[in-house]
């Protein structure tokens, strides 16, 4: 019974519940702590015709009602019931959430009764009743929390579980220090001890008959009192006899009377609690066969824990064997590569040396030829001079001519012409997994990509492949991979059994490679040729097949093939720019370089709409999926076909509808962000929430990755930037919304005229 417990606290005091009511949704709760979380409201927000009552609410209409949470504005909108003013939430102690009054009660009134009655205090006039579980409002009527019905079962079971809880019961028979009673006899209204059980009270004779239970059952049944008969609640005077089907509810011959309950179905209160005893226990049996499995279930997990350890030790120490082979095989390669660098090395200062010396020598020769020679023109002996002179100027010139080219160049460079080509190696490491091998290795062959089925459109890549005619290996499914469209690793973003992918979400004006292998039981292929695709810098779709077949001959034709091949593909893009009639921008795809731009000059732009697949199911998408509505009173999200990850990007919504003062969000969201509360409650997503806008307003969302910036617009007025630190990853367009707005999208926008990008920020793809 102790996984019993939770189910018999109360949700604001957390506490075991004392005389609980039954509030119309079907929560319990204290009457005192009903009483402490009561809201006064205004008379004007106090229609005459509320009730409290719980047999004037509609079940069948729950979901009409707005529920509270921290994405609406806290105003019920069905039948009788309004809500109640929004208030700070606290923490019960069982950690739900309680909305306590706006105006704290007098201290007399919040937890004590009435002096001298041994009554509660009267609830204040219009006073407004919050669910702590579900946070749905209503407003009590005259009769004040009287008109909610008692909940005595569950007052019955608090009683039983606390009596059980209680200390041990004595034997009543023991003449000395008494025992613990482990039997209680219902006949004789005795606690016995199982010595003086067998001494007093043997199982024989008339006693046989008698019939004995547990001390925490016989004490139970000797305090339980007779069950007492309800009473209606509008009319004290009257029993509950009948259970009307309709309502839900039991009511009196007077309720039937007063016509209230006139053309609902009625039946006998007896019936009915003997019907619904019978399909509480049926939905009984069919959840203790599920605990049932569930304990059976747990029992098969702990012994996979079990087991899961013990393997996972023996596996960790062959890993770590195998691992360890491999860092000694590479540190015998890396002392011989250390063997080669420490010769070349020798060699290098072997060389540079020899140099050094010969050159010593021969300036040192030439020193001292310059000394002698200036030393010969200060004589002053004309004879002498000429004599000498002409031996003196050959001399001079040949040292000149040692000293030409070539001989004060060093012979040996200072750099290491030895590189080490790790690339392979590593590729292998990072492509280092776990196979499980099934008799004999066969690996699948390379696929073969089909190039005119690969192309690209605005930032999304399709790519397709097939396997080799001739190959009769079997194939589980294909890994495509692809870089990060700056020439960095490769990464997974395709693992299945279908030959044909599209890749969203990619960066405007950039090249990725992408490579796809194939695999089965045996292990992973190799993988297939290189592809580069270019995604587009404008919001036209362009069809990439020239681009991709240039790409393909630059990576697999020999150099005196490709002057051919260029001119092949000039001809064949002038024939299909003819009969396309496509953008002479398209043809700069294949230029060597793309080409720059000013910083006046206007960045290219791109179209998107809203994306129905990872929209709520509540959201509701129409005018080729630009307009956007909802069929709920709660906070929906739904995010943009297109991510971004850099540049500056504009779009701009318009409110078509705006009813009820809702409160939508506009801003940006990653892809997992929670699609059933207002955007920007997590941190998935940043948003601007209502800031006085109305229908036909114009929202704009400014996005700049180079600076960090966020930025608001309504109707054209800057509503202040907002800075980011680690603004990383890749964003989508966002938008939160209820029943009562409906947005238009509108993409493919320049950026405003008042915000100026610098020049790298100019020539990034703008949305």
């Amino acid at each position: 019974m102790d996984e019993m417990e939770e189910e018999l606290k109360c949700p604001v005091c957390g506490s075991f519940f004392r005389e609980p009511i039954i509030l119309p949704c079907s929560h319990n709760i204290c009457l005192a702590c009903a009483r402490n979380i009561l809201v006064q409201t205004p008379d004007a927000e106090s229609p005459q015709s509320s009730r409290a009552s719980g047999s004037d609410y509609d079940y069948l209409d729950l979901d009409k009602m707005s529920l509270y949470s921290e994405a609406d504005s806290g105003y019920g909108s069905y039948g009788g019931f309004v809500s109640a003013p929004t208030t700070p939430c606290q923490k019960s102690p069982n950690g739900v959430r309680v909305f306590p009054p706006s105006v704290p009660h007098p201290p007399q009134a919040q937890h004590h009764l009435l002096p001298h009655t041994g009554v509660l205090p009267p609830v204040p006039r219009n006073s407004c009743l919050t669910c702590p579980q579900c946070h749905r409002s209503l407003t009590l009527d005259d009769r004040g929390l009287r008109g909610f019905p008692k909940n005595r079962v569950l007052e019955g079971v608090v009683d039983r579980y606390q009596q059980s809880k209680a200390a041990a019961l004595k034997c009543q028979l023991c003449e000395k220090s008494p025992r613990e009673a482990t039997v209680m006899c219902e006949q004789c209204d005795v606690f016995y001890c199982d010595p003086c059980r067998l001494r007093c009270h043997p199982p024989r004779g008339p006693l046989a008959k008698h019939r004995l239970v547990p001390p925490a059952q016989g004490r139970i049944s000797r305090r339980t009192s007779p069950r007492k008969i309800s009473t209606c609640t509008e009319h004290e005077l009257e029993n509950l006899s009948m259970y009307c089907v309709q309502c839900k509810t039991p009511v009196c011959y007077q309720c039937l009377e007063d016509g209230k309950h006139s053309t609902h179905e009625v039946k006998a209160l007896g019936a009915m609690w003997k019907l619904h005893k019978g399909q509480l226990s049926q939905a009984l049996n069919v959840l203790s066969d599920r605990a049932t499995e569930a304990k059976e279930f747990l029992v098969q997990l702990r012994n996979m824990v079990q087991h899961i350890q013990e393997n996972g030790v023996e596996f960790e120490a062959c890993l770590v064997a195998q691992c360890d082979a491999l860092i000694e095989a590479l540190n015998r390669r890396k002392a011989q590569l250390l063997s080669r660098v420490t010769k070349e090395h020798e060699h290098k200062l072997s060389v540079v040396r020899d140099q050094i010396s010969h050159c010593t020598v021969k300036l040192r020769q030439t020193t001292g030829l310059m000394e002698y020679c200036l030393e010969v023109i200060k004589e002053n002996d004309p004879s002498g001079f000429l004599q000498i002179s002409d031996a003196l100027i050959r001399r001079v010139h040949m040292t000149e001519n040692q000293w030409g080219k070539g001989s004060l160049t060093p012979r040996m460079s200072s750099d290491f012409d030895l590189t080490l080509d790790s690339g392979p190696l590593l590729q292998t490491i990072h492509q280092l997994d776990f196979v499980q091998m099934k008799g004999e290795s066969v690996f699948p062959a390379a696929p073969i990509l089909q190039l005119e089925e690969c192309c690209t459109q605005t930032n999304s890549a399709t790519l397709s492949w097939k396997q080799p005619p001739l190959s009769t290996i079997a194939v589980d499914g294909y890994i495509l991979e692809l870089d990060d469209g700056n020439g960095g690793q490769f990464r997974e973003v395709y693992v299945g059994t279908e030959m044909i992918c599209t890749v969203d979400g990619l960066h405007f004006n950039s090249a990725y490679k992408s490579r796809v292998k194939a695999y089965n039981s045996s292990g992973v292929g190799q993988y297939s040729k290189t592809l580069v695709m270019q995604t587009s810098e404008s919001k036209r779709c362009y069809l990439t097949y020239p681009i991709l077949l240039l790409s393909f001959f630059l990576s697999f034709t020999p150099l005196h093939f490709l002057s051919s091949a260029f001119l092949c593909l000039f001809h064949f893009s002038l024939s299909l720019q003819h009969s396309l009639a496509l953008s002479p921008s398209f043809f700069l795809l294949i230029s060597v370089s793309p080409p720059s731009y000013g910083s006046n000059t206007l960045a290219a732009v791109a179209w998107f709409t809203f994306d129905p697949a990872s929209a709520h199911p509540d959201i509701i998408l129409s005018n080729d999926n630009l307009t956007v509505t909802c069929n709920s009173y709660d906070d929906r999200v739904v995010m943009g076909n297109t991510g971004f990850s850099r540049g500056v990007h504009y779009w701009e919504m318009t409110i078509d509808r705006y009813d009820n003062h809702p409160d939508p969000a506009f801003g940006i969201a990653r892809a997992d962000v929670m699609k059933d509360v207002m955007l920007g409650k997590d941190d998935k997503a940043w948003a601007i929430t209502d800031g006085g806008i109305s229908k036909g307003a114009t929202v704009g969302v400014l996005l700049d990755f180079s600076r960090g910036i966020l930025l608001f617009l309504i109707n054209d007025e800057q509503q202040g930037p907002v800075a980011f630190n680690t603004l990383e990853g890749m964003y989508y367009p966002a938008i939160s919304l209820n029943r009562n707005v409906q947005v238009t999208l509108h993409s493919g926008l320049p950026i405003p005229d008042f915000y100026t990008p610098g020049e790298s920020e100019a020539a990034a793809s703008v949305c």
